[in-house]
Formats: structure tokens, C-alpha cells, sequence
């Protein structure tokens, strides 16, 4: 059953305030609710129009939703130079709670993209979530690292954006046009996903070149639900579109409808 969706209501919450959120509410009493937690960077901005929809749609099923911004990033407090790991993680488990106390729900859901997926990852215990959805999860900070770095030296000297390359000091301390300190390095770089006590499903829209076992990393128990067009995530010519994904709003849609 679908119901009459409601606009989105601003939210500020945490200490002081410092976090900015989006609640997406039902016009009756929500039957779940699901928490989103955005990735970090260019993913970010890539994928805030389909965290959007997907949260539009799940509240139009029933499902409460809450968007958020981390400390550091968004429309949150902070400034990007400051975004932290651990300051992230701790920044979910506020969301969570925030969700409940909103929703009356006592069942949350959480649902990441990339390293979104990652924070649900690390922190989904903490913030006591019965379920994980992620979309493409980053599973290896360390391997991930090393993507990045490489991404943005093809950026760096790519000549349909520079009439000549940019020095490696110009582009020092940047992912993709934000800045990263040496804490976040040093923290992506030994972070590795570990099974986790609950469901986890993944909704996998990478492309064969990219694929990952996902059971190597989260277990013999995740459940992976291929989705048929692949993310342009890493996609040097594609950084500044806008990853869109009907599939993923579809599947995410049609498992909450029989599993919330």
C-alpha cells in the first residue's frame, strides 16, 4: 500500500545542533524506517538526487526516512578539511537515534552507497540497526585508497579539463576536487569490512572490471541482488554527472515492500 507523501522536514540534531538532516515521514504511523547514510566526496554529490528519490519512494510505501550529513561534509557543521572516520561512525549512531525518536519506530533499517555503505558497515551495531541495504559498498579502505589516488592523478592530467597538467603540489591533499586530511588516509587505510550479526543485502550495479566477492568479506550469509546497469562511480568521464539509478529504487522498493 502506498500513501500520500509528505515534504521532506528539515532537521537539526546532535550536539550543539551540528548535524543537518532530512526527515521524509508517512502520512500514518510508519511501519519501519530506514536510515541513509550518504558516501563521502564526489559520490556524494553524484548520488544526492537518488538518495532523494529512493527516499521519496520508501516513504510513499510507509517506510520513515532520514537523510543526513555527517560532521565535515554537506550541510552539517564543519568544514570538509575536518571530515573524520570516527567522527562519521559516531555521527550515524546520532542519526539512528534521532530516527527513532521521530519514526516511534524501533526497527531501523540502514542503507549506505560506497563509503556510506562502509559507515553502515562500521557502525551499524553501535547504532543498533536490525538490517543493512548497501549499493555498492566499499569493503577495502585500503584498496580504496589507492583507487582514489589514482583516479585523481588521471584527473590531474587530463586534458579535456586542463590545457596542461596540474602539478602534484596543486593537487596535493584532494580527492577528486575535496580536500582529505592525512587522518582520513590514515584511517580509510586500515579499515576493512567484517562479517556482521544481521542481514545484509547488497545491491551490486558494478561493472565486471570492478566486481568484488562479496561473501569474502561480509560472509556466507549476504545476500547480493544484481542490479542491470552498471554505476559510472569510477568513471573519469563521468565525473561530474549524476549517478542515477531507477534499478536501485526499484529493488531497494520491492524488498522493503515484503521484508519492513
Amino acid at each position: 500500500m502506498t500513501v500520500r507523501l509528505e515534504p521532506a522536514q528539515p532537521c537539526q540534531f546532535g550536539t550543539g545542533g551540528d548535524l543537518f538532516g532530512l526527515y521524509h515521514a508517512t502520512s500514518g504511523s510508519a511501519r519501519s524506517a530506514v536510515l541513509m547514510c550518504p558516501p563521502l566526496g564526489q559520490d556524494m554529490i553524484r548520488s544526492h538526487r537518488v538518495y532523494r528519490q529512493l527516499a521519496d519512494a520508501l516513504a510513499q510505501q510507509g517506510i520513515a526516512v532520514l537523510r543526513f550529513d555527517y560532521y565535515g561534509s554537506g550541510d552539517s557543521a564543519g568544514d570538509s578539511a575536518e571530515l573524520d572516520w570516527a567522527r562519521c561512525r559516531t555521527d550515524m549512531v546520532t542519526a539512528a537515534g534521532e530516527l527513532r525518536a521521530r519514526s516511534g519506530c524501533t526497527r531501523l533499517i540502514g542503507f549506505g552507497a560506497r563509503l556510506g555503505g562502509s559507515i553502515a558497515l562500521n557502525a551499524a551495531t553501535a547504532a543498533r540497526l536490525s538490517e543493512l541495504l548497501l549499493w555498492d559498498p566499499v569493503l577495502d579502505g585500503s584498496q580504496y585508497v589507492v583507487a582514489l589516488d589514482a583516479l585523481q592523478d588521471a584527473l590531474r592530467a587530463d586534458p579535456m579539463r586542463f590545457g596542461e597538467p596540474r602539478t602534484y603540489e596543486d593537487a596535493a591533499g584532494q580527492w577528486l576536487g575535496f580536500p582529505v586530511g592525512a587522518g582520513l588516509r590514515r584511517q580509510l587505510d586500515t579499515w576493512r569490512a567484517e562479517p556482521l550479526p544481521m542481514p545484509v543485502r547488497v545491491f551490486d550495479s558494478l561493472p565486471p572490471t570492478a566486481a568484488h566477492d562479496w561473501n569474502l568479506l561480509l560472509g556466507d550469509a549476504v545476500n547480493v541482488t544484481e542490479l542491470p546497469t552498471a554505476a559510472s562511480w569510477d568513471e573519469l568521464d563521468r565525473l561530474e554527472h549524476a549517478i542515477l539509478s531507477p534499478d536501485l529504487i526499484r529493488a531497494v522498493g520491492d524488498y522493503l515492500r515484503v521484508a519492513a
